[in-house]
């Protein structure tokens, strides 16, 4: 009796592997073979992803409105608005005098820039994976 519980035991099959999106992993989404991940798990995905891009937006703005005041000698409201400016693509609303204060703003810009594609790539991602996975398995089925 003690032979055929260990036979079985080593017969036993290895433990499913959890289906797409199954755990939490930031920014993890399912490979092309996978089935499409359920409506929740795109519902979480667009949530993660969405206060992901506001955490970026928002250290983006606070560290602006610290340049801007501390460099530029801006009253903070006034750095918040060029900060928020500069972030949103619009352009600086304030003259700059020194050339720390300039030095600043220049490289603040071009960070902006770089944070604006982030915050609309982080966002966008999870919806334009869905439609490309669909799609992928669509094409998949129509050629079986």
């Amino acid at each position: 009796m003690a032979k055929s519980t260990a036979t079985t035991k080593a017969k036993a099959k290895p433990p499913a592997k959890k289906q797409a999106g199954g755990g939490f992993r930031l920014f993890a989404y399912e490979h092309r073979g996978a089935p499409l991940a359920s409506r929740s798990v795109f519902y979480r995905r667009l949530v993660v992803n969405g206060l992901t891009a506001l955490a970026l937006v928002l250290v983006s703005l606070i560290a602006g409105m610290i340049g801007y005041h501390f460099l530029g000698g801006l009253e903070w409201i006034d750095a918040f608005q060029n900060a928020s400016m500069i972030l949103s693509g619009m352009g600086p609303v304030d003259n700059l005098h020194s050339n720390g204060a300039k030095f600043f703003a220049g490289c603040y810009a071009i960070y902006s820039g770089l944070a604006l594609i982030a915050t609309a790539g982080v966002t966008i991602a999870p919806i334009l994976h869905r439609f490309l996975h669909r799609f992928h398995l669509e094409d998949e089925a129509d050629e079986a």
